[in-house]
């Protein structure tokens, strides 16, 4: 194919019609040959390949978008302030949508129902073709309502059950902790969490006595500590349980950031991890279980298979195939040096 190189020279950007002229086809044709379609010769396809990439042709997003009604990008909005749930869910989602295939819009709105309203009107002033909705915690949220757009609830699942909401298992997630906590040989285990009225906390408590229950076993203390989540509460809770039950020999805590403490005052005691007490988390949140001493078990809630169910749905949805309810997905155990010896 004989092509000017003056025209790829040009200094402005190219057009749909320079790339007809240089491949020798119509507009039409160039357009079929571009954007995939039936009906062009081979042949014919390649000399607009050929012709678009000498002139490095951009096909305009918009023009294509009024002509496909879709855009090519999502929104991702979420209230994870710290990114610790949304970041992993957005870097699982994009590896779902596929590099290049589909572009996503990240907007926080930090816990406040004015500024999400916000974003979302924006978001939907960009013509995003759905959108990913990440919360803070896995309690249900209320549901954005009636949108134009498709919408998946992705950690904290919508109050409505005709949205589609995708969740990690944390009900199983105890069951999972347990049953490694007894593999190591513990029978004497007690469990620190959060704040009660979190459906986080009140999931994997039933999870932990379903598990002990079945492993003929009873809680340390008969009940399960709710406090905080924070470092200052697994401290507080750890001082308690070893005054008054020294035969402890594993504290399974609600979040990393609570396992923290806990070894504080193990560490504190002189008391040996795991050789006397096993210590374990939920989250698997790296910036504290890397950096742990021992580094530190843990329940990770597997954010980017989430964030991948998540866009999976989204992209059904917006060719037309539209699931509801929840979808809870398995969580995973990651064995580090708090529970078991050389790991």
């Amino acid at each position: 194919m004989a092509i000017d190189e003056g025209v790829a020279n040009r200094p402005q950007r190219a057009t749909l019609r320079d790339v007809a002229v240089l491949a020798g086809v119509s507009i039409a044709t160039a357009s079929k040959a571009l954007n995939n379609r039936a009906n062009v010769h081979p042949d014919t396809r390649r000399r607009v390949l050929a012709a678009a990439e000498l002139v490095s042709f951009t096909a305009n997003s918009l023009a294509q978008s009024i002509v496909s009604g879709q855009t090519g990008t999502v929104g991702l909005l979420t209230n994870d302030l710290d990114g610790r749930f949304s970041l992993p869910i957005l870097v699982g989602a994009e590896d779902a949508f596929g590099a290049g295939k589909m572009s996503i819009l990240l907007c926080d709105a930090r816990e406040d129902a004015i500024r999400e309203q916000y974003h979302l009107k924006a978001l939907l002033g960009r013509r995003v073709d759905g959108l990913i909705v990440v919360g803070s915690n896995t309690d249900p949220r209320t549901t954005l309502g009636e949108l134009p757009i498709p919408v998946v609830y992705a950690y904290a699942p919508s109050t409505d059950p005709r949205d589609v909401s995708v969740v990690p298992d944390n009900y199983h997630a105890g069951i999972l902790a347990i049953e490694h906590l007894i593999a190591t040989g513990r029978r004497h285990i007690a469990h620190v969490t959060g704040e009660i009225q979190y459906a986080a906390a009140q999931d994997r408590a039933k999870g932990t006595l379903a598990a002990l229950a079945a492993a003929g076993l009873d809680l340390v203390g008969d009940s399960v500590r709710f406090g905080s989540w924070t470092e200052a509460w697994g401290r507080a809770a750890t001082h308690t349980l070893l005054d008054r039950h020294p035969d402890v020999d594993a504290i399974l805590c609600g979040s990393d950031q609570i396992a923290r403490g806990v070894l504080d005052i193990l560490r504190d005691r002189g008391i040996d991890v795991p050789g006397q007490v096993a210590v374990m988390g939920f989250d698997n949140w790296q910036v504290l279980t890397a950096g742990a001493r021992p580094p530190l078990t843990s329940v990770d809630m597997n954010f980017e298979m989430l964030g991948r169910r998540a866009a999976q749905l989204l992209v059904n949805a917006i060719t037309g195939t539209v699931t509801t309810g929840v979808e809870t997905l398995p969580c995973r155990l990651v064995v580090r040096g708090s529970t078991a010896l050389g790991a």
